[in-house]
């Protein structure tokens, strides 16, 4: 174990409770876990109650457990309840959890590390999400990293965004296209939600400002992020001589750069539970013959949406796997699909769930494509499994993930949504992309694509890749500060 002084050297992990959020974190950590650093994770007690409380359990909130070998304490998000966690705007969480945060952390570091002699806190890491975790660390006195959870392209774009280093859409010129080094000619819907004058949600968009902006950055001593070098070379380059960032991925279950259906040896969790039935349903299904839907755990679409999608589904008379997650995470009474008869209808060519093992699913033989919202998370199971996408953005960084997809990636095929502002897709658009996907001029292209790039992952995060000696570089110099 590592150790300075005969002191055990710890790394503490921050983030809230955001599934996406902790997962990249908690895989990062079993990294440095393995090279001989003691790790522990942060997060807030609604993680607790959602992935650990069993339920014999009474509500009693343990002050800490260990998973998996990391160590695991939780704090107050500020709210007394789910029911009121879940009734709150997204602006009044990340404004309440701003200012409990900071607190909560502060008494962690006391309690748990400034109070015990035998251990040494030598880096704090967070993620974009709460960059006052930084301003904890400078407090301290204690190294601070940031893991970025999206890709580098959007680390790129917000830095230059937020630091007035280009031009991008204003309300007086909302048309304006942008190009940035590394990246295609990007049209104003390829780029993230945050940096458009139509933008609602002031809270992320002050969060990623204070990070990005000089004052927060100044006190991150790494940033690194959930990619991998030859995936976004291009973009990683360019920021080399601004504010580097070093990609230490892709942090995805071991059973997917091991090509296993083995997840036992994932630290990730599930914040819900996923019904393995589709499993055996998938067996059942010739290979390279299903399209995979699922668009995450935040996505809700409207009744026109789900059935301009159903409709087009359906008419391709191919199999398919759809997780449907309504807003109480639940698809059990068949009342509950917008068309009630949907699922008697398509019992013989389809199969809904409210959850799935999705490492597992794109895993399996006889999945052909992703019709995807293109969360980050998702993107990179997908490339890490070989996977070609179909994708539809919702917000945040999805448009952006949409455009590597087609045109730098040139893993898939981007749905093109109307310009009405609800980002609706046609029945017809959904079809031509399926079949595109299917027996289109690129199909064998997308699906070469798609190879390369997961073997690339492997690779990256092989003994000697490109994501693994970054990680030893960081535990280096983690190392070499104690001295």
């Amino acid at each position: 174990m590592a150790s300075v002084d005969k002191k055990e050297l710890h790394v503490l992990l921050v983030a809230f409770s955001a599934q996406g959020h902790i997962n990249p974190l908690l895989r990062f950590g079993k990294s440095l876990l393995t090279r001989g650093l003691h790790v522990t994770l942060a997060t807030t007690e609604l993680v607790y109650l959602r992935v650990f409380k069993k339920p014999t359990d009474d509500d009693t909130i343990p002050a800490s457990i260990t998973v998996n070998g990391i160590h695991v304490v939780f704090f107050s998000d500020g709210f007394v309840s789910e029911p009121e966690l879940k009734s709150t705007s997204v602006d009044d969480f990340m404004e309440s959890i701003g200012k409990s945060g900071p607190i909560s952390i502060s008494n962690i570091i006391k309690d748990q590390f400034l109070s015990n002699t035998s251990k040494k806190l030598a880096c704090i890491i967070n993620n974009p999400f709460v960059p006052w975790v930084a301003d904890v660390a400078a407090e301290f006195g204690i190294p601070c990293a940031c893991l970025w959870i999206q890709p580098c392209a959007l680390y790129a774009i917000y830095y230059r965004f937020y630091n007035n280093l280009n031009s991008f859409p204003t309300l007086q010129n909302p048309n304006i296209e942008v190009q940035l080094p590394g990246l295609p000619l990007l049209q104003p819907q390829d780029l993230p939600s945050f940096v458009l004058p139509s933008n609602t949600f002031g809270s992320f968009q002050k969060v990623l400002a204070d990070m990005l902006q000089f004052q927060h950055m100044k006190k991150l001593k790494w940033t690194l992020a959930n990619s991998f070098y030859e995936l976004e070379k291009d973009v990683i380059d360019s920021m080399a001589e601004i504010f580097p960032i070093k990609p230490v991925g892709p942090l995805v279950p071991p059973s997917l750069l091991l090509g296993s259906d083995d997840d036992d040896d994932d630290v990730g969790i599930n914040m819900w539970k996923p019904q393995d039935s589709c499993m055996e349903w998938l067996n059942q299904k010739p290979r390279s013959s299903v399209i995979y839907i699922s668009f995450g755990s935040l996505v809700v679409l409207s009744e026109n949406q789900w059935k301009s999608i159903a409709d087009a589904v359906v008419r391709s008379k191919r199999p398919f796997l759809w997780v449907i997650k309504l807003k109480d995470g639940s698809v059990q009474d068949p009342s509950q699909i917008p068309s009630a008869s949907f699922l008697e209808e398509t019992k013989e060519q389809g199969m809904v769930v409210p959850w799935c093992p999705q490492t597992k699913v794109l895993s399996h033989d006889s999945v052909a494509c992703f019709l995807t919202h293109c969360g980050w998370n998702s993107m990179l199971e997908a490339i890490t499994a070989g996977v070609p996408m179909i994708a539809y953005p919702q917000w945040t960084d999805q448009p952006t993930n949409a455009k590597l997809i087609s045109d730098v990636f040139g893993t898939g095929i981007r749905l093109r949504q109307d310009d009405g502002g609800e980002g609706f897709v046609a029945t017809e658009e959904v079809e031509r992309a399926i079949e595109e996907i299917f027996v289109g001029p690129r199909a064998e292209e997308i699906r070469k694509n798609a190879r390369v790039l997961k073997q690339a992952a492997r690779d990256a995060v092989a003994e000697g890749g490109s994501s693994d000696r970054n990680i030893q570089c960081f535990v280096d110099e983690i190392l070499q500060n104690q001295r």
